[in-house]
C-alpha cells in the first residue's frame, strides 16, 4: 500500500492516541492485562513502519493523568509494561537509530521507572532517525498550566514582559518543546475526542478515527491512515 502514498506529502509528526487494549482483552474474555500487552506488538509495528516511511516524529500517548484513577493493580500493571517495553526494546530502537523521549509530569512516575527512562534517553540522544516522543503521566490541560506557571515565574522576576509572549515563546516552555505541531491525529477504537491530548499543539492537526482497537493496528491500518489525511485539504482556518 505504500505505493499508493504521495512521497512527498508525508506527515512528519503523527501522534497516536492508542485506544481500545480493555476492549480488545473484554471481547476475548482475557483480563485487561492481556489488552495492554497485546498493544505492545502493534507499537513495535508502527513505530518501525514510520521510521522507515522517513517521519521524523511519533507522540503517542501511553499514560495519562487520568489513568492513575484505574484500579491500582492495572496501573502497578502498566508501570511493569512501560518498565518491561524500556528494557526489551531499547537496544532494538538503537539499532533502528532511533531517538527516544518522554513529555509529561514524569517526576510522578515511581523513581525506578524514572531510571530507565533516564537511560533510554541518554541511550538514543544522539540517534539520527525518527524521534519518538512516549507521554507518559501527559494531560494537555496540566501541560497548558504548566506552561503558564513557568512563565509567570519568568514575569515576576523580572525577567520577562507578559507583551513579550507569543506562540514560539510560549511552546518553549510546553512539554513538546522542540518538536512540531503534529499533521495528523490518529485515535483507534472508533472514540471521537482528543481525551486530553496534545490540546494546544493538535489545534490544527487532522484528526483520522478508526474504528480498528489498538491491539490490532497494524501497518495496512498506519498506512490507511496517512493516504486519508494525503486526501485532505489543509486550510488553517483560511480558505483556498
Amino acid at each position: 500500500m505504500t505505493d499508493m502514498l504521495d512521497p512527498d506529502n508525508i506527515p512528519e509528526h503523527i501522534a497516536i492516541i492508542m485506544d481500545g487494549n480493555g476492549r480488545w482483552a473484554q471481547h476475548r474474555g482475557l483480563p485487561r492485562s492481556m489488552g495492554h500487552k497485546a498493544g505492545l506488538d502493534s507499537l513495535r509495528i508502527v513505530v518501525r513502519a514510520l521510521n522507515t516511511l522517513g517521519v521524523k516524529y511519533l507522540t503517542v500517548y501511553a499514560f495519562s493523568t487520568e489513568n492513575w484513577k484505574r484500579p491500582k493493580e492495572e496501573v502497578g500493571m502498566l508501570m511493569s509494561l512501560i518498565r518491561e517495553y524500556i528494557y526489551r526494546e531499547i537496544m532494538a530502537l538503537h539499532r533502528q537509530k532511533v531517538k527516544l523521549s518522554f513529555i509529561g509530569d514524569l517526576t510522578g512516575l515511581p523513581e525506578d521507572v524514572q531510571h530507565r527512562l533516564s537511560q533510554a534517553v541518554e541511550k538514543t540522544r544522539m540517534n539520527p532517525g525518527m524521534h519518538f516522543n512516549i507521554a507518559l503521566n501527559y494531560g494537555g490541560r496540566e501541560e497548558i498550566l504548566h506552561a503558564a506557571r513557568c512563565l509567570a515565574k519568568q514575569i515576576r522576576a523580572g525577567d520577562m514582559d507578559p507583551q513579550d509572549i507569543d506562540d514560539q515563546v510560549w511552546q518553549k516552555y510546553l512539554y513538546t518543546a522542540g518538536t512540531p505541531d503534529p499533521e495528523l491525529i490518529i485515535r483507534t477504537s472508533g472514540e471521537m475526542r482528543l481525551s486530553n491530548f496534545l490540546l494546544w499543539q493538535g489545534a490544527y492537526s487532522e484528526l483520522v478515527v478508526t474504528e480498528c482497537l489498538w491491539p490490532d493496528f497494524r501497518e495496512d491500518d498506519l498506512l490507511e491512515a496517512i493516504r486519508e489525511f494525503q486526501g485532505r485539504q489543509r486550510r488553517f482556518g483560511g480558505v483556498t
